[in-house]
């Protein structure tokens, strides 16, 4: 196990540019794979997790070639895999293969690291199951490893109880092999990147009112480019706002549908932050931040952003209220409990109640916290120790690899100095 030392310092200043969406590049590795023919991604995220995606769609018959940054991924034939398909600490990677396996004439299985096995899987066993797949979980109790055997599925119907981008994506990968039309249903938005990229491959999707409708149908090759993480951007974001005399400017950070909430929430708070969605371009400088209510309607599109959220949160005036995170107590950690745990020990006052987090702003004195092997708890801690007391130490740093392996050195960039 690692740990990371972080000092505080007087400024962060520079231009950078993060790792491509971590979320879109899942995706088009697995649209690429069913697509009969050659398709072109640039750009892609370069953490574990992805890695892992392009491991897997290897093992399942995709021929992948690497030049130059840009790998071509001639799909469209589906193998037998030699061993167990492994995610790594991917959430995304299990819940959306786990769909498009369901549809492919093919037995897998299919586990990730121990975070995964903790995760669970009814969410997208259920609605997958009223399709006509066959899934057997470990010891039948919704958790991985789990026991896929592809085969005819029919679409349903299927309104979302809980937003999960995740979930609505397994079910719509697995109902380009549907028999019949897959219509899934959503009260709150969540992420649109399935849509999306599926629209431009020429599948036969729409989405309209919170309905989306999806056709059996195939992917067209293609060529896409990802954009930068704006996931990854707010830690800068937040960094350039809480730190005194910064200027950060990260550039091509993609600006799609819920995606965005946190650039919102810092707006409310009196930060000075801009983001261009023509350029990309994301400037956050130095303010004076104050208290907001976030409310649980507006969480969808800012998931993952709330670990660092509270940072900012710590560092405004008055008590900040973060509404309806119930789908954080199933993250790679039960992110609800780590964000309160690790920054309590610098020093924060926060509390959980129920499924809310409620943050008083102060100082951050620092100290020696744990990651819980979750990459978002690491650098959002990371950030919190540039205004620290005192030095922070971050143990099981190693978690930060699965999404953002050059992390150290864009901070190093930005501080004039190294880590």
């Amino acid at each position: 196990m690692s740990a990371q030392e972080i000092e505080p310092i007087s400024s962060l200043t520079g231009k950078i540019n993060v790792p491509g969406d971590k979320s879109i590049s899942h995706r088009v590795l697995m649209l690429a794979a069913l697509a009969n023919g050659k398709s072109e991604i640039s750009g892609l995220s370069l953490g574990q997790d992805v890695q892992q995606t392009e491991s897997i769609i290897s093992a399942l018959g995709a021929k992948i070639e690497r030049k130059n940054g840009t790998l071509t991924i001639t799909g469209g034939e589906f193998q037998q895999p030699n061993s167990v398909l492994d995610v790594g600490n991917s959430g995304t990677g299990i819940r959306l293969f786990t769909g498009l396996l369901s549809g492919i004439p093919i037995q897998t299985t299919i586990n990730g690291d121990s975070s995964i096995q903790s995760r669970p899987m009814d969410r997208v066993i259920s609605p997958l199951q009223k399709m006509g797949a066959e899934i057997k979980s470990k010891g039948n109790k919704g958790y991985a490893p789990l026991e896929i055997t592809g085969k005819e599925l029919t679409g349903i119907e299927y309104e979302m109880p809980i937003p999960s981008a995740q979930v609505k994506s397994a079910i719509l990968f697995a109902g380009l092999s549907a028999q019949d039309t897959t219509t899934v249903i959503e009260s709150h938005a969540t992420r649109t990147h399935t849509e999306e990229l599926m629209a431009k491959c020429g599948i036969n999707i729409e989405s309209k009112q919170g309905r989306i409708i999806l056709r059996p149908s195939k992917p067209e090759p293609f060529k896409h480019y990802v954009e930068g993480d704006p996931s990854q951007a707010a830690f800068w974001a937040v960094g350039g706002v809480i730190v005194p005399h910064s200027h950060i400017e990260v550039e091509n950070v993609y600006s799609g549908t819920a995606r965005t909430g946190f650039i919102d929430v810092l707006h409310r708070m009196g930060a000075d932050i801009q983001h261009n969605p023509e350029t990309g371009t994301l400037v956050a400088r130095s303010s004076s931040l104050h208290a907001t209510k976030v409310e649980s309607h507006e969480i969808p599109s800012m998931i993952d952003e709330i670990p660092i959220l509270a940072v900012a949160a710590a560092c405004a005036e008055g008590t900040t209220v973060f509404e309806g995170l119930g789908e954080l107590k199933v993250k790679e950690t039960n992110r609800l409990e780590t964000i309160q745990s690790e920054l309590s020990r610098m020093g924060v006052t926060i509390r959980v109640e129920e499924d809310s987090l409620i943050v008083s702003g102060g100082s951050i004195t620092g100290g020696s916290v744990h990651s819980h092997g979750d990459h978002r708890i690491a650098m959002a801690s990371a950030i919190a120790a540039l205004v620290g007391e005192t030095t922070t130490q971050i143990n099981g740093w190693e978690a930060v690899s699965t999404s953002y392996p050059k992390f150290e050195e864009d901070l190093a960039s930005l501080t004039g100095k190294s880590t």
